[in-house]
């Protein structure tokens, strides 16, 4: 990528739309822009106000033809997105016309973007760092109200704010130790080790703390892995729909009319649902179910939550105790479904495989029960611990690695300072941690992680 080039990519959905925006951003954004917009006060675009919006007439220079009615803003950095003059021209929607502007913007002067390349630019000008970087792709892909205010929180810099006031007691504590290092003929090596330790215990404590919202971080971002596991005909198909408020999955007396699993996302109190519903679990010779039982049990080895329902409406039989052994050790809600007809099962007899587990009564076909299920998973991932507004929440796991890693190196550097030893070995572990949460915010990452990181964006972002 040549960071001096003036990039142009298609920035609105591909599709039939109101609108269509091509945007330019470079040191040559304005000239190009000259050549091929004709406005309609008459003005040259050079004379045309900054951070305003102009209407006119995109040409073709060679020959004058008008290819578009279109407004443009014109924004010049470095208070702009990239911090380099922008320009956004906002043509009529469609594929022909948006694509026959970013056409006529590449032959006179622009070059393709790569995938995120807009934002990288604006990480690589020192406009936002790759926390926030990372969070505007997170804003995009919100799947909840909760989670879009944690991606903003963290395009804010909230995320940013905490990791950079950890590094400055480290900043602190390694020029301490190089102050005893470069000037050993001044006593001061035992208030050393006792300031020493106290600011470590606070990095200790300060990092601990963002690696508590991790877990709710993340399924905020990526959504709850939930799936919905039982025996054919318990009413997996029916809870699905009841969830969804949808007629989504097929629904029969039929067992095993559900072969392949079926995957949706909802939004219960703010969290985002995976939601998977899984073929009957059971011993088959019909290929095709066999292949969904099989599928169903891989998902249900990847669940961070089970939804486990039991047909009450008929006693126990060995394929319900068969699949109460499989998810008795995993995260999981037990659904004693079909309540609106007669009761066939104990709670006794469900309490000797999941003493402790939470157990709702419902009936996916009345929405009888429904409520409870809600706030039973929202206490399970909030735990009453973490705040909805906590924008301080860790959603990346690339971020939950590297702190993990930062909190291992103070760790050890706790332990070094403790035992005495000497005040270089306190410093390579201090730098380690430094290192690596300087990695969040992009002040000491690679470059091969920058780019696998904005590969992951559209190009017109």
């Amino acid at each position: 990528m040549y960071v001096n080039d003036t990039i142009a990519a298609i920035s609105t959905a591909p599709g039939e739309a109101g609108i269509g925006i091509v945007r330019m951003s470079g040191k040559d954004a304005f000239a190009i822009t000259e050549k091929i917009f004709q406005s309609s006060s008459k003005k040259a675009f050079s004379a045309l106000n900054n951070r305003s919006i102009n209407h006119g007439f995109i040409i073709e220079p060679n020959t004058g033809t008008k290819i578009d009615e279109v407004l443009i803003s014109k924004m010049k950095g470095p208070h702009t997105y990239t911090a380099e003059d922008v320009v956004e021209i906002n043509c009529h929607g469609g594929t022909v016309p948006v694509k026959r502007m970013l056409e006529l913007v590449l032959r006179n002067g622009a070059r393709l973007a790569e995938p995120g390349e807009f934002t990288k630019r604006a990480f690589l000008n020192g406009r936002i760092d790759l926390s926030q970087a990372e969070a505007v792709i997170d804003v995009i892909t919100a799947k909840t109200n909760i989670g879009m205010e944690v991606a903003l929180g963290q395009l804010e810099g909230s995320l940013s704010y905490n990791i950079e006031e950890i590094r400055t007691i480290i900043i602190n504590m390694l020029a301490h130790i190089e102050a005893s290092i470069d000037y050993p003929e001044y006593d001061i090596e035992e208030v050393t080790y006792d300031t020493l330790l106290k600011q470590a215990e606070e990095v200790k404590e300060k990092i601990q703390s963002l690696l508590k919202s991790a877990d709710t971080g993340k399924i905020l971002r990526e959504g709850l892995n939930t799936v919905i596991v039982g025996k054919p005909n318990v009413g997996k198909s029916s809870l699905l729909n009841a969830l969804l408020k949808e007629g989504r999955a097929i629904v029969t007396d039929v067992p095993g009319t559900t072969r392949d699993v079926i995957e949706d996302y909802i939004n219960i109190n703010g969290i985002p649902l995976k939601i998977v519903d899984t073929a009957g679990i059971r011993e088959t010779q019909d290929i095709v179910e066999k292949i969904g039982v099989d599928k169903s049990r891989q998902h249900m080895e990847q669940a961070d939550l089970i939804l486990f329902l039991l047909d009450v409406s008929n006693p126990l039989d060995d394929e319900d105790k068969t699949l109460m052994k499989l998810v008795k050790n995993k995260k999981t809600i037990i659904l004693f479904n079909k309540t609106d007809l007669p009761t066939q099962v104990s709670q006794e007899e469900i309490n000797k495989y999941f003493e402790g587990k939470t157990m709702i009564e419902i009936s996916a076909l009345k929405g009888k029960g429904l409520d409870a299920l809600e706030e039973a998973i929202s206490t399970m991932v909030f735990g009453g611990q973490v705040a909805i507004s906590d924008t301080g929440l860790v959603s990346n796991i690339r971020h939950k690695n590297l702190l993990e890693s930062a909190f291992d190196s103070i760790d050890i550097t706790i332990g070094t300072i403790e035992d005495n030893l000497p005040l270089e070995l306190v410093s390579v572990d201090l730098k380690d941690c430094w290192d690596y949460l300087g990695q969040v915010t992009g002040d000491t990452v690679s470059e091969n992680i920058i780019d696998q990181i904005f590969a992951n964006f559209c190009i017109g972002k």
